[in-house]
């Protein structure tokens, strides 16, 4: 027995969300933390044109880090200084100090380990002061990367609609398994694979392409021919997708970036934390899906009940294929944007 498609129309509101993208008027303060010895920092920071070199901020390191030299030294915008620190920094604070006062620009800070652990931080304008980050640990990037995974499935409208559509077109608990097993299976090749630079593919048609794998869906579920090919072998077309989504999956990896010392931990734990928040959301649209029918069995006709849900698959079908149309002529418009 088919689920019905009610679960794609509630999920239509939770998709009409788009996030939007502000560009800031003048570029940060950019500071640069290389650990080029053990314990000893360089610092080199560039002072934005927005910012008076007569209020030239300088940067020092918190408390254990005495500085080798004099005041940041340099010409221009650049500035540099060298710091010895009795124990490693990891939990202190590096300062931001203007000498007349806060041009309310923000900072960016790069901070490079000489394991070559990297981190990036963006300090709001307000912001002078910044944590250094502890050293990488597994089990921080365990935990780190496993609740990133669960974050982005779950914020993937995308990707959940795609699972929904699967659901419908694989209908009974055994090929819902197999079909969910297969995409899965197939998305973390292509993960991994364009997490660690062996694949390089543009993201935009990469998102373009997403969005279009949901419409092909989409039209399957209208015709509704049960001698089609995605009919026959949701599978097969659950794996072929799933390589595609996959490279949407690592895009979140490159902009978040790997960390140098536990790549194999992060890859692992991002892919699980998919895999866990996709597995809650199936369940979940299998428990909304078996109270209904309570529901329906406890209120109505036996028969006109599931007969009534059904009825919903094809207009619930064209809403998702319309809206999917708009994110694939959205996201192509990127392209020349």
């Amino acid at each position: 027995m088919r689920a019905p498609t009610l679960f794609v129309v509630a999920l239509l509101g939770l998709t009409m969300r788009a996030p939007s993208v502000r560009a800031h008027e003048s570029r940060p303060l950019y500071i640069e933390v290389n650990e080029t010895e053990p314990l000893v920092f360089s610092i080199q920071w560039k002072i934005p044109p927005s910012v008076d070199v007569r209020n030239a901020p300088e940067v020092t390191m918190g408390d254990g880090c005495t500085p080798a030299t004099g005041p940041g030294i340099g010409r221009g915008s650049v500035r540099r200084q060298t710091y010895r620190c009795d124990t490693d920094p990891a939990g202190s604070v590096l300062r931001v100090v203007y000498p007349a006062f806060n041009p309310s620009v923000s900072s960016l800070v790069r901070i490079v380990r000489l394991s070559g652990e990297t981190h990036s931080i963006l300090a709001s304008p307000r912001q002078t002061e910044v944590s250094i980050p502890e050293e990488e640990s597994f089990g921080a990037v365990a935990r780190d990367y496993l609740w990133l995974g669960i974050q982005h499935i779950l914020g993937g409208y995308d990707h959940l609609l795609f699972l929904v559509c699967l659901m419908l077109i694989a209908g009974t608990g055994r090929r819902i398994l197999f079909t969910i097993t297969g995409f899965t299976i197939a998305h973390s090749i292509t993960l991994v694979l364009s997490a660690l630079g062996v694949v390089h593919v543009p993201i935009p048609p990469v998102e373009a392409a997403i969005a279009l794998s949901i419409v092909f869906l989409a039209v399957e579920i209208v015709r509704g021919d049960p001698k089609s090919l995605t009919y026959r072998y949701p599978i097969a077309v659950s794996s072929s997708f799933g390589l595609l989504h996959g490279f949407g999956f690592a895009a979140v990896l490159g902009e978040t970036g790997l960390p140098q010392t536990e790549i194999t931990a992060a890859l692992f734990f991002f892919n699980v934390g998919v895999e866990i928040g996709q597995i809650v959301f199936v369940a979940a649209v299998i428990a909304i899906y078996q109270a209904v029918r309570r529901v329906g069995n406890a209120f109505l006709d036996r028969g006109s009940s599931i007969a009534e849900l059904r009825s919903l698959e094809t207009p619930a079908a064209y809403a998702v294929g319309m809206l999917a149309a708009f994110w694939l002529i959205e996201r192509m418009a990127s392209f020349w944007a």
